[in-house]
């Protein structure tokens, strides 16, 4: 079994006593595991902490699940038969619940396996062998940062409208179409309006991971989404801060 056995009590008593509003016995977690044993495994201990659980073994009969009922969050291996686990995040961000949260289990632990599963539409990666007792940190901050969005649904900076829950993006009457990175990392810059962030906090923040001083896969992503928030005409508002990152801000 892929994973790093941790005390399931002391697993509890933490979740229990976190502040934030994790409200386990109301919350729906979905996982998606062909390890049949871990799946049960998972299955289990999230069940005695109060989780409403629904397990599959296969991309398809979980796809299933998703079309029939909500889940709050999604546990989700990378190597499943019938339909593989980035194929099943494709088809989840296509469906009328495009902000459950995913959390990506997988035994591929290259960079460039991670980037591809967060460019499909995932919250967070964890790769295999894994702590227990991480993975529910983990899941914790998903729902955390999930019960933030709702509530926090729709953000105004000028004419800029972001919906966290219909992850949809507007600039006054045009509607602006993001791949799932660049409204990560518009939402993060959102968070944060009117301050400097750097590459290093987009990279932590969005990729889940330390930046890379060879790579510049930051500053292309920003062009990407630059193009299409400020259109030809519109008050520029993503501005470089020379020597620092980005600010998103409307002056």
């Amino acid at each position: 079994m892929s994973l790093t056995m941790a005390s399931s009590s002391g697993v509890k008593d933490s979740l229990a006593n976190a502040n934030g509003p994790v409200a386990a016995g109301r919350t729906r977690i979905l996982i998606v595991e062909d390890d049949i044993p871990l799946g049960r495994f998972l299955s289990r201990e999230l069940e005695a902490m109060g989780f409403r659980v629904n397990v599959h073994h296969d991309g398809e009969s979980a796809l299933e699940n998703l079309k029939a009922a909500r889940h709050d969050l999604m546990i989700l291996d990378l190597n499943l038969p019938k339909m593989d686990g980035m194929a099943l995040l494709e088809q989840l961000r296509e469906l009328s619940q495009p902000c459950c949260p995913v959390l990506v289990l997988s035994a591929r632990t290259r960079m460039e396996d991670v980037v591809l599963a967060l460019n499909q539409g995932a919250d967070d990666c964890l790769g295999k062998p894994f702590s227990f007792q991480e993975m529910v940190a983990r899941i914790r901050s998903l729902l955390r940062r999930s019960d933030v969005s709702a509530n926090e649904s729709a953000s105004k900076i000028g004419d800029l409208t972001v919906d966290r829950e219909q992850r949809r993006v507007m600039r006054g009457t045009r509607r602006i179409d993001l791949t799932p990175r660049e409204f990560a990392i518009l939402e993060y810059l959102v968070s944060q309006a009117g301050k400097p962030v750097t590459r290093a906090d987009l990279m932590r923040e969005v990729w889940h991971a330390v930046l890379d001083p060879t790579t510049n896969i930051v500053d292309v992503y920003m062009k990407y989404l630059r193009d299409k928030v400020d259109g030809e005409g519109e008050v520029k508002l993503i501005h470089t801060v020379r020597g620092i990152g980005y600010v998103l801000s409307y002056d």
